[in-house]
């Protein structure tokens, strides 16, 4: 029993005084946060992409149209994808005024759906 004196227990566990155990460099609680704070910037991302349906901007095959209108200026943009172009245009009421000519008639049905005649 003279081997498992407290003595040679003590000498070979480490205490927190220990230089495995400090810390002296100050600026390594800030990097953690700064992990921290990166982890949260994806996860809110994921989460806006996820709300708004955005997944098919991700995927190649897929194309969508999404219109984004400004009630303060009375300004629309029209994003559009198409494969793997993505184009994004704004559109004011300036903008849209022009010259043109009549291409057809659109009459709304009773059960709510339109046909297009052309002339």
């Amino acid at each position: 029993m003279k081997y498992m004196s407290r003595r040679r227990i003590r000498k070979s566990r480490k205490g927190f005084g220990d230089q495995a155990f400090r810390d002296d460099d100050p600026m390594s609680g800030v990097a953690n946060l700064f992990d921290i704070g990166l982890v949260f910037i994806v996860g809110l991302i994921m989460m806006i992409f996820s709300v708004y349906h955005l997944q098919d901007l991700f995927n190649e095959n897929a194309s969508f149209t999404m219109v984004k209108q400004n009630e303060a200026t009375q300004e629309m943009e029209i994003i559009t994808k198409q494969g793997k172009t993505v184009k994004a245009i704004k559109v004011s009421k300036e903008s849209v005024k022009g010259k043109g000519h009549r291409l057809g008639i659109a009459y709304e049905l009773q059960d709510g759906s339109m046909v297009y005649v052309p002339e």
